[in-house]
């Protein structure tokens, strides 16, 4: 606790005025969401029992032999006032009936406990009829997740050969859920809350979800009563370094300095248990069982000779710094934070034995986090990576499961005391733990199966609010009978699915043979690491945004394709694709490629054409599409008309930058709102804004593009912003205008300039520099006398015409090039070099494209032309 008086003595008036503000600010922050009485008008009492119409769709029904109710906060449930949704409550031939919009519920009045016999709830809507009564199995549970991957090969226990099996999950095709939160733990009511036992009573805490298939509507309602997915920082959607490795000072040093000669982001640095001594881990286990120096509360000065001077090169770097803590030996007489410990808890230190580890001892996590931790956290640490790895359930309270409390103490603390956003990051412990947002998925094996079973296991966490997993990229360890060698491709296309979730971390066991920097690799696999990262990178600015829907609505960023169509049975059948956001549809690449490439059939979803970014390719949705992609390439499908905000080349995400490009897909008209906040800031709840950006293409062939005034604010806020919008899949225009003024063509990028990039056949339109309080207009003209489909798979036409007439010369340097062949091969350049000519010059490609391969045979010997032909055939075809 702070000291009031003390403070008052120490700081200025004004400064004082300050802190109150700031203690003031983190309390109500604490409390966000947290009231656990519902509102006495949405409660039907009679006698021992009692209901609850939260929503619509959700019922919270109670029976108590003792007749006392509880109201506290439990750990799956923390906020029932809720506003009062529409019902009617009535009572006819002995039955109480309540009525929602959506359900109705039976109860058979004074027949106490509840059972089949005296309780149902029915659907009101007869497109998904149900009737429920106590002991009703489901059918069609979606599933949810799972504590940890520790040890598995996709779906498989390497040692016990068992299949995981994931947890329910709150949705399920049966169109309704059950919550029992009967024995459920509490939260007292003192300032930071903790646990405590439910009182001895037989009791029944049903909490009923009735959605028919309203999937996104009772993850809403859910989040509603078990609180918000709190939103992390900014640079948690960032590239994460991490490794098992004993760096040290010098290393970790060197490897920043690789990252920036190389041009690659970076955010946040995480060095494992190797930070503190480890001396003794192959000596005798402790008396708390673990191997000795597994737990460490003392800084290596072998390796990090000053770890304040480390911690301050990094901040200067921009990087956030996280460390790896296994806390169950407690704390050894040996720690530099021992005796602190010991006075806070008044332990005798004349044994010299360990302060023991106590997680739901109120006092000895204060005098961890106070005396160990925080002052850490002060030097530098920006947040802990928790690895709980031992007993599972507390050895005081029965049935306080250790990961999920251990989550709620690390967040709370930090949520409570530290200035910044609150993250950690640890394993899943049921429901609930949504609120303690990041999970660490553990020690998966390098395999292709794992890499195929991830994006599922992703995906469906949503089904609980955990939408925050963190895997190790790349895999974490070889598996039984393994050729222990890293695969290039594989980890390439683990790191193309690492970029598309949620959080963007590579790891590995301690092995010197899983060198998994971007540099460490060669030609074509360290050109697809590289853009794999800035991918990520470019999508940052629609990736927060999304996490802002996150927490507004509880639908997590990665996502089954049932939540959007959920009336269809491919969405069903089709686990490993999942949406990323509102407008991304991703289709993973799982196996390996041959010849050179890698086939996917890709169900594509009806009500909206798709955009196959990486080849330029418009595909009619309601299908499922044979497609293929080179090891550059990915299945990334944009919904049509899609308007998503990017960014240019960045360094980090340590600050919101100041230019912002505006990409604009073809097929629809569009929308979007773009979100900004403090990036770090732990008032987002109430300060941020939002910028609206209207698509539209209007008679006589005119595309207009709207930026409309931004809404809200936040402390720091840029006044001001550089726009670009960038139009894929776009014609060349006759001209362009910003705010009615005529903008003039560039052939190359200029600032005062739009262009047209052929490579990617897009339209590029600088916008000066504006107050953000000022609507911005641009208007797009094409020609109303010649028009072209240009979404027809020509980027991918043009990139891979290049590499293979590039990979043709290094086979017959003396080769004179037809005329069709290099005019076909420069055909982006020419686009750009002569706008007037665009429809000839495609014309002239779409027209003489397939006869490339004959012409090649003219300039060169058989056996290179066979292998052209061969090339052409299998990376360039109309049909791939």
């Amino acid at each position: 606790m702070f000291h009031t008086a003390i403070t008052q003595k120490l700081l200025s008036k004004a400064a004082f005025v300050l802190f109150l503000f700031i203690q003031l600010s983190i309390t109500v922050l604490a409390q966000i969401g947290v009231q656990p009485k519902a509102n006495p008008k949405a409660v039907i009492q009679e006698g021992h029992v009692r209901f609850t119409i939260l929503t619509p769709r959700l019922i919270r029904m109670e029976w108590t032999n003792s007749g006392t109710f509880i109201d506290n906060s439990t750990f799956i449930v923390v906020n029932r006032n809720l506003p009062v949704p529409h019902f009617t409550s009535t009572t006819r031939n002995g039955l109480l009936i309540i009525k929602t919009d959506e359900l109705e519920l039976q109860y058979k009045q004074g027949s106490g406990k509840f059972t089949d016999q005296n309780l149902s709830v029915k659907a009101l809507d007869a497109r998904h009829s149900f009737t429920w009564t106590p002991g009703l199995k489901q059918k069609g549970n979606l599933k949810g997740t799972y504590r940890t991957l520790d040890n598995y090969d996709g779906d498989e226990q390497i040692y016990s050969k068992k299949k995981i099996e994931l947890e329910d999950g709150l949705l399920s095709t049966d169109g309704w859920s059950l919550i029992d939160d009967s024995k459920s733990l509490l939260f007292d009511h003192s300032d930071w809350p903790w646990v405590e036992q439910r009182p001895a009573s037989d009791y029944q805490d049903f909490y009923f979800l009735g959605y028919g298939r309203q999937y996104k509507k009772a993850l809403f309602d859910y989040m509603q009563i078990a609180g918000k997915v709190p939103l992390p920082p900014r640079y948690a959607f960032g590239y994460w370094w991490s490794r098992y490795w004993s760096y040290s000072d010098n290393e970790v040093r060197g490897v920043v300095g690789n990252f920036e000669q190389h041009k690659l982001p970076l955010d946040v640095f995480v060095v494992d248990m190797d930070w503190h001594y480890t001396d003794s881990l192959r000596a005798k286990d402790d008396v708390f069982g673990q191997p000795k120096g597994w737990t460490g509360w003392t800084w290596n000065k072998r390796l990090f000779p000053d770890p304040d001077q480390f911690l301050h090169w990094m901040k200067e770097k921009e990087l956030k710094v996280t460390l790896n803590l296994h806390p169950a030996s407690g704390i050894a007489h040996f720690e530099e934070p021992y005796q602190r410990a010991a006075k806070y808890l008044n332990f005798d230190t004349t044994s010299k034995a360990n302060i023991p580890f106590a997680g739901s001892d109120k006092k000895f996590m204060q005098a961890l986090f106070n005396t160990v931790l925080h002052p850490m956290q002060k030097k530098g640490i920006s947040f802990w990576w928790l690895d709980w790895q031992q007993w599972p359930y507390d050895k005081q309270i029965k049935n306080l499961n250790n990961t999920w409390w251990l989550n709620y103490a690390f967040f709370t603390d930090m949520e409570r005391n530290s200035s910044a956003r609150p993250m950690l990051y640890h394993r899943w412990g049921g429901l609930g733990n949504h609120r303690y947002q990041i999970g660490f998925s553990g020690d998966a094996v390098i395999s292709w199966k794992s890499l195929a079973f991830q994006p599922y296991f992703t995906s469906s966490a949503s089904n609980v609010l955990y939408g925050y997993w963190s895997h190790d990229i790349g895999g974490h360890q070889f598996g039984p009978g393994s050729d222990r060698t890293l695969n290039p491709e594989l980890y390439v296309r683990w790191m193309q699915f690492g970029a598309l979730s949620p959080i963007f971390r590579t790891h590995s066991s301690k092995n010197a043979a899983l060198n998994k920097e971007a540099w460490n690799f060669q030609g074509e696999y360290y050109d697809a690491l590289s853009s794999a990262i800035h991918l990520r990178y470019q999508l940052a600015p629609y990736v927060y945004t999304m996490a802002r829907k996150t927490y507004d609505t509880g639908i997590s960023l990665c996502r089954p394709l049932y939540y959007d169509y959920p009336e269809t049975k491919d969405a069903y059948e089709n686990p490993s694709e999942y949406m990323f956001g509102d407008d991304l549809l991703i289709a993973p690449i799982v196996s390996p490629m041959e010849n050179g490439i890698a086939k996917k059939k890709v169900w594509l979803p009806a009500g909206n054409d798709w955009f196959e970014w990486h080849t330029g390719t418009l595909l009619k949705g309601g299908q499922y599409a044979d497609r293929a992609f080179g090891l550059e390439e990915y299945p990334i499908f944009v919904k049509a008309g899609t308007v998503m905000p990017t960014y240019p080349s960045v360094k980090n995400l340590s600050h919101d930058p100041e230019q912002c490009i505006i990409d604009i897909f073809p097929g629809a008209d569009g929308s979007t709102e773009i979100y900004e906040d403090g990036g770090d800031s732990k008032d987002y709840a109430n300060a941020y804004a939002f910028t609206k950006v209207t698509s539209k293409h209007l008679p006589g062939r005119v595309h207009k593009v709207v930026i409309m005034p931004r809404k809200g604010k936040y402390t720091n806020m840029p006044l001001s912003r550089t726009y670009t919008v960038r139009l894929y899949g776009a014609e060349m225009p006759e001209y362009i205008t910003v705010n009615g003024t005529k903008l003039n063509y560039a052939s190359e990028p200029n600032e005062k300039a739009w262009n047209y990039n052929g490579k990617e056949l897009s339209v590029n339109i600088p916008l000066a520099k504006a107050n953000c309080a000022q609507m911005q207009e641009v208007a797009v003209y094409y020609s109303k006398t010649y028009s072209v489909n240009v979404n027809t798979g020509l980027v991918r036409k043009f990139r891979q015409l290049t590499k293979g007439i590039t990979a043709l010369k290094f086979k017959d340097a003396d080769i004179i090039l037809p005329e069709v062949v290099g005019k076909c091969e420069e055909t982006n350049l020419r686009l750009q070099y002569y706008p007037s000519q665009f429809y000839k010059t495609l014309n002239y490609f779409n027209q003489n494209y397939t006869d490339i391969p004959n012409a090649v045979e003219k300039a060169t010997n058989e056996n290179n032309a066979n292998w052209f032909r061969d090339y052409f055939k299998t990376n360039m075809a109309e049909k791939q």
